[in-house]
C-alpha cells in the first residue's frame, strides 16, 4: 500500500494513496470514524475563521467537521444533499464537478433550510480542496437563499489549490504524479 504520512492540528496521520487516473494519485483524507481529528481540526480552523451564524457543507465527506465546527461555535449547521429527499419541499440546485466524483453532480437545499439561510452570515466549510468546485458550487447554492457568505475553510489544500487566496485552510496536500 502506498501512502502519505502528514501532520495536521499537531496530529500525524498516514493517507492511502488512490489513482485518479493514470497520470495522478491522490492521498485520501477520510475524517469519518476519526473524532480525535474531527475535533482537534474543528478547533484550529474556528481560530481562523471569521464569525458566522452557520456553518454549511456538502454531503458527505465534509459532515463531520461541519457538525463539530457548529458544535463548538455558532450552534448552527446545514448540509447541501446531493439527492433529492422527499421531506425536500420546492429544492433549489447547482452543479458540482470534483475530482473526487466522476460525473457532474448536483447540490440540493430544501425550502426549509433555504429559509433558515436567509440573511444568515455562512461559514462554507469542505474537508479537502483541490479544484475548488465544490465550495464554488456551495457558494452559488449559499447565494441563492439570500445568505452571505463570509467565509471558506477547509482542513487541507490539494495541488495547486495552496495558491487560492479565497479560503482559509491548516495544511496543504500533494499530488502524487506518476
Amino acid at each position: 500500500m502506498k501512502s502519505y504520512k502528514m501532520k495536521i492540528a499537531g496530529l500525524e496521520r498516514e493517507l492511502e494513496l488512490f489513482p485518479v487516473d493514470d497520470k495522478i494519485d491522490i492521498a485520501a483524507f477520510i475524517m469519518f470514524g476519526d473524532v480525535e481529528i474531527t475535533k482537534k481540526v474543528a478547533e484550529e480552523l474556528l481560530k481562523i475563521c471569521p464569525e458566522h451564524d452557520v456553518v454549511v457543507t456538502a454531503e458527505a465527506k465534509g459532515i463531520p467537521l461541519c457538525y463539530e465546527m457548529a458544535r463548538q461555535g455558532c450552534q448552527n449547521y446545514v448540509v447541501a444533499r446531493k439527492g433529492l429527499k422527499v421531506y425536500m419541499r420546492n429544492p433549489i440546485e447547482v452543479e458540482v464537478n470534483s475530482i473526487t466524483t466522476l460525473k457532474t453532480q448536483k447540490l440540493y437545499l430544501g425550502e426549509n433550510d433555504a429559509e433558515f439561510l436567509k440573511g444568515k452570515r455562512v461559514l462554507i466549510v469542505d474537508d479537502v480542496v483541490s479544484t475548488g468546485e465544490s465550495l464554488n458550487a456551495l457558494e452559488k447554492l449559499v447565494k441563492l437563499t439570500g445568505a452571505e457568505v463570509v467565509g471558506k475553510a477547509a482542513v487541507l489544500a490539494e495541488g495547486d489549490a495552496k495558491n487560492r487566496k479565497d479560503f482559509v485552510y491548516l495544511g496543504e496536500l500533494p499530488l502524487f504524479f506518476k
